[in-house]
């Protein structure tokens, strides 16, 4: 009898080598050590039990080699053995130790072969090995060890279905849902699974698997596996393992996460397991030693090896060597992981030039290649000889294949990355981690590896294409929910001259294309910020009762019809553009390359029908504030909603999003005019539409200026305390911002407020808001300003003369310096033309202070301010006031209306300045910030980035980008590099972000 290792070396025609193993470079497996066999049974991820025959003294390795030779596969490292001991518990079974050492009972313990490191992101390699993790992700699923939403879990169900049956047909796709359960509620997901089912014409099996892994990566519960335990309160929690650290689990929602670049030591102690962590000076109250009581010490045991492991596998470049054996006494654990690592595997299967065998896939008639070739993209027929060991069928059995039936098929990828894959190898994960809210308002916020979660690189296919071979693949190439638009490279990945031609062949070029493609884009946000008002916000404070009939009903009557216009208005856009692109069946790029005739009709009906709604949204506005003022209850519901994470930005902002909107489309349409020459077929419907929604914009002008001024001032109220009425008839808003008062000897830090009738100074509180509270105030009526940098020998410093008193104030600079004393000044010449005196903004406090009582309250706030950091991110962290704080800037209305027409949506991939890989966002920009979503379906962002104070560049030579259309934000040490589709797109990200930056 041939003896399986053997015929596997003959069969990949590798001389010297098994693949990869826990041997040393050089060695190979040892033939079976003598002894009695004893049969092991084994259970594969596709259900399928096998025997192997080992001999009684042969370690564990050898059985697992043993499977692995039987399945052929290559990065076998990523899986494991797992049984239930003794005591029920399911462990893994130790490489380095003897078989029946571990496994009393071989003829009534049936091993399981599962994926034991979830890769993080595309470093797997073989699509056998992407098909276990599909496999595995299916297992996982069934038993509800997955969770997701239900849209997410419908999708994963469809690319499962598309790789076992094939393309969709009615009859047999709903016998088979009916007679296969993936998910625990998949009856109620049944129209959800095959709607998704029916767009993924011509996907492959091995596309419908890296579809499956790119969606699963992005759920917050892939690859955990919750161990049960107890904080030192007795609160019930859950820990768990990954290649980004330690996760602290509450049910099913993860409450914190601990780096391993913070991790000091993990150790137990009898059911106690401890985690040291490395001091961070930067908190007050650090607490260096977590401490978790587990079930028992065996739990601990159980759990710390797996972290052991976890750590080695993912952070370490090689193989930890073993311990030297003591001579005299041992202290400690002789633990060790063995096996290669990420970084090993991915280099060794990348080196290696091997002959990929095919292998039969469960439920599927179709036979899958290891590495399909580029030209033709076909599944390979099953040959003839097949490699048995021992008993059953198995649809993950290897084919033996004839040398020379296909040639050897090298990977495409690059060189591997260089560091590792917890730290610079996955910055992208940084993202998930980042509250959603204010995101860089310190130096360490979004760049701060201890809060990286959950962050995926994207890389999704295109239909015929290969997983192993990069290929173009352009926006929109795709029509799946969750991977439709999509950039050609991922992972350092260099497009070629070749692909670019190919994509330009394939996808539209033209500018109006990408206009277009903007109105969509934005379109899908502006309803997303609808429903946060007639969706989310309604189904809040309907539960509560506390939304008064009327405003409710000037809600419903304003807002709902103008949702379901633009509902219907947004499918029009979708389906143009798919005509566009040439993905729809109805025409083949006739009269279908143009949008102004869908923007004329639409613009028609909003004039007709919404216009008269429009001049009505104002109330809205004024109504709500007076039933809160009125209402405690409906005040702090409103304020609990405001902290949700789908109202990203304040509720009266969403209320004026309408107004807005029609700015947006007169600029789009302003561009296709400037575009079409006037003989173009798109050109007199786009010119009629443009003078439609200008005659509507000039008739708003007035409304839309005034609840501008009244949100900005509302918004303010919740930031300041000490007024009693900031929005009062006839004041507006001018400047706010950032400036260092001088107070006795020194320079103190204060927010100033600019209104039309007096000027506010304010310090930090140290509220539960993080409110700003009022130290004095300057009428205007009679002020004088004179540069006094000579004077008080201070930079970009100037004095401030009221009827009252003098305030001595610097700027961070002379920019800053200019608008504040030109702002000054224009609202002085405006307050004297009246030619009346204004009155003091009502407060509760004096209007002036000793230096000495300023002194005091400095100290205040500096010992407050470490507190109130943390607390800002939930406690409106993310308004404008504190960002001005932070960044020490300022920004008037003028900047304010200038962003709400710069307003953005699209796909963009980011990289950080020391990553090697590009990761794929649906990024929204408006209010001076950028939002990062993983889709354009999500609810909320999962991070914000504020751009006041940022520099935007593009990248030098010297950075060694190498990519088309990348721009570069960068404040103090935080460096951000964007990457857009078109050279459009990249123009008109840089105009919109240039707005807000310096």
């Amino acid at each position: 009898m041939v003896d399986p290792a053997d015929r596997a070396v003959e069969r990949l025609a590798i001389p010297e080598s098994l693949g990869v193993s826990a041997l040393e470079p050089g060695q190979r497996l040892p033939s079976t050590p003598p002894g009695r066999q004893v049969s092991i049974r084994v259970q594969l991820l596709d259900d399928v039990t096998e025997v192997f025959d080992i001999s009684q003294r042969a370690p564990a390795k050898a059985l697992f080699d043993l499977v692995c030779v039987h399945l052929n596969l290559a990065e076998r490292d990523y899986f494991g053995l797992q049984y239930q001991n003794s005591r029920r518990m399911m462990v893994w079974l130790d490489l380095l130790k003897p078989t029946l050492k571990q496994i009393r009972r071989p003829k009534n313990t049936i091993l399981r072969f599962v994926v034991k490191f979830f890769s993080p992101d595309t470093q797997l390699l073989e699509e056998l090995t992407r098909y276990l993790f599909a496999l595995q992700i299916k297992h996982d699923l069934a038993c509800g060890r997955l969770t997701c939403n239900d849209t997410s879990a419908a999708l994963l169900v469809s690319h499962i279905v598309q790789s076992e049956i094939g393309d969709f047909d009615e009859v047999q796709s709903f016998q088979h849902l009916l007679h296969n359960k993936y998910m625990p509620n998949q009856d109620a997901l049944m129209d959800k699974i095959t709607e998704y089912h029916r767009k993924h014409v011509g996907q492959t099996p091995a596309e419908s698997d890296h579809q499956l892994l790119e969606i699963s990566r992005r759920l917050e519960m892939y690859g955990v596996r919750l161990h049960p335990a107890k904080d030192r309160e007795g609160t019930k929690l859950s820990l768990a393992v990954s290649h980004i650290g330690l996760l602290l689990f509450q049910g099913d929602t993860r409450i914190n996460t601990f780096n391993w670049s913070k991790v000091r030591k993990l150790s137990f102690k009898r059911k106690r397991f401890l985690i040291k962590l490395r001091p961070d000076l930067n908190q007050s109250g650090y607490q260096d030693t977590l401490e978790f009581a587990m079930g028992s010490r065996d739990c601990s045991k159980i759990f710390w090896k797996i972290c052991v492991e976890y750590h080695a596998f993912f952070r370490l470049f090689e193989e930890p060597k073993p311990k030297p054996k003591a001579v005299l006494f041992t202290r400690g654990s002789s633990f060790r992981f063995s096996g290669r690592t990420q970084k090993q595997v991915s280099d060794y299967v990348k080196d290696s030039e091997f002959q990929k065998v095919p292998f039969e896939r469960k439920h599927s008639k179709k036979v899958s290649c290891g590495s399909l070739t580029p030209q033709d993209g076909k599944t390979s027929t099953l040959p003839p000889e097949t490699v048995s060991v021992d008993q059953t069928d198995s649809p993950l059995r290897s084919t033996l294949q004839a040398p020379g039936d296909d040639p050897t098929v090298t990977n495409g990828h690059q060189a591997g990355p260089e560091a590792l894959p917890s730290s610079t190898s996955h910055p992208e994960q940084q993202i998930s981690g980042v509250i959603s809210g204010i995101s860089d308002l310190s130096d360490s916020t979004l760049a701060n590896p201890s809060v990286v979660v959950n962050g995926q690189k994207p890389f999704p296919l295109g239909p015929g294409q290969s997983p192993n071979v990069h290929q173009p693949s352009p926006f929109n190439a795709h029509s799946s929910p969750l991977s439709s638009p999509l950039f050609t490279d991922a992972g350092g990945y260099v497009r070629t001259d070749d692909e670019d031609e190919v994509r330009r062949k394939k996808f539209p070029t033209d500018k109006a294309y990408f206009i277009a493609k903007e109105l969509l884009t934005t379109e899908r946000t502006f309803q997303k910020d609808l429903a946060v008002i007639t969706v989310s916000f309604q189904a809040v404070l309907g539960k509560e009762e506390v939304l008064p009939d009327s405003v409710r009903t000037l809600i419903n009557t304003n807002y709902d019809p103008v949702y379901q216009f633009h509902q219907a208005f947004l499918k029009e856009v979708e389906q143009r553009l798919q005509q566009w692109e040439g993905r729809s069946n109805a025409h083949i790029k006739g009269d279908d390359q143009r949008v102004g005739d869908v923007l004329l009709k639409n613009v028609q009906g909003i004039k007709q029908q919404l216009t008269p709604l429009l001049q009505h949204h104002g109330e809205v506005l004024v109504a709500l504030d007076r039933s809160c003022r009125a209402s405690q209850r409906l005040e702090e519901a409103c304020r609990e909603f405001e902290q949700q994470k789908v109202c990203y930005l304040s509720l009266n902002m969403f209320l004026l999003r309408p107004l807005h909107r029609l700015l947006h489309y007169k600029l789009i349409l302003e561009r296709l005019c400037k575009h079409y020459p006037p003989t173009h077929q798109d050109f007199r419907d786009s010119r009629a539409a443009l003078a439609d929604i200008s005659e509507m914009v000039l008739q708003l002008q007035g409304t839309m200026t005034k609840m501008e001024n009244i949100q900005k001032l509302l918004e303010l109220k919740k930031d300041l305390t000490g007024f009693r009425d900031l929005a009062v008839p006839g004041r507006e808003f001018i400047r706010l911002g950032c400036l260092s008062k001088l107070s006795g000897k020194r320079l103190q830090q204060r927010m100033f407020f600019l209104f039309s009738d007096s000027l506010v100074y304010t310090s930090r509180g140290m509220t539960a808001d993080n409110q700003f509270k009022v130290q004095g105030q300057l009428p205007l009526y009679g002020m004088t300003i004179r540069e006094s940098e000579d004077e008080w020998g201070l930079p970009h410093c100037f004095t401030l003369f009221g009827q009252r008193q003098s305030v001595v104030v610097a700027a961070s600079c002379l920019s800053e310096m200019v608008k504040w004393m030109e702002d000054i000044r224009m609202a002085v010449d405006l307050v004297e033309q009246s030619n009346r005196p204004t009155d003091l903004l009502s407060t509760s406090q004096s209007d002036r202070k000793s230096p000495e009582e300023e002194e005091e309250e400095e100290e205040e706030e500096l010992s407050a301010s470490r507190s109130s950091l943390e607390r800002q991110a939930a406690q409106r962290g993310n308004s404008m006031v504190h960002i001005c704080w932070h960044r020490n800037t300022s920004v008037s209305m003028v900047d304010f209306s200038v962003a709400v027409e710069n307003q953005l949506s699209g796909n963009l991939l980011r990289k950080f300045k020391n990553s090697n890989g590009w990761q794929k966002l649906w990024v929204v920009y408006t209010n001076f910030s950028l939002f990062f979503y993983k889709s354009h379906q999500d609810d909320h962002p999962l991070a914000s980035l504020p751009l006041l104070g940022y520099s935007l560049t593009v990248p030098a030579e010297t950075e060694n980008i190498q990519k088309d259309y990348v721009f570069k934000l960068h404040f103090k040490s935080h460096v951000y590099y964007f990457r857009s589709e078109s050279q459009y797109t990249f123009q008109r990200w840089m105009e919109v972000i240039r707005s807000a930056t310096c």
